[in-house]
């Protein structure tokens, strides 16, 4: 298996990135050229194209609206329990400090870097692109979807 790092680390689900959704561009695609070549059934091809676009749109949002959502809290909670077993002490004021994009970024160091990442986050204010950029030594993360 590949290294994780920067470049990298981005996940993709295949039947659903690469199959799923080109099909149904592409059958919103066929179906506004119909639209507008196929006049006697015009009205059918327009609502073919807003059916096939709601369904595209659901496909999207509602997929990731429920991953992304309960994965975010799961990162805050493993940032939670990282900074307590680093530091013996809650994490609430710090955690107040960060944005989403400083913890998720965070995971990606090992212990050594994470605290001194975390220091720049918190006094540098570097953005979650900038931490992700400066660690060393990538600590992978296999199970974010």
């Amino acid at each position: 298996m590949e290294t994780q790092n920067y470049t990298n680390h981005r996940k993709y689900y295949p039947p659903h990135h690469f199959i799923f959704l080109p099909l149904l561009f592409f059958l919103e695609i066929c179906g506004i050229y119909k639209v507008f070549k196929d006049s006697e059934h015009e009205l059918l091809w327009i609502l073919f194209s807003v059916i096939l676009f709601l369904i595209l749109y659901l496909a999207i949002m509602v997929r990731q609206h429920y991953a992304l959502g309960l994965q975010n809290r799961l990162v805050r909670l493993e940032f939670k329990q990282r900074y307590y077993e680093l530091f013996s002490k809650r994490s609430d004021e710090v955690e107040e400090k960060l944005n989403f994009s400083q913890i998720a970024a965070l995971r990606f160091a090992y212990d050594d870097e994470f605290k001194e990442l975390l220091y720049k986050a918190l006094h540098e204010n570097i953005s979650g692109d900038e931490i992700k950029k400066s660690i060393k030594k990538w600590r992978a993360d296999r199970n974010r979807i």
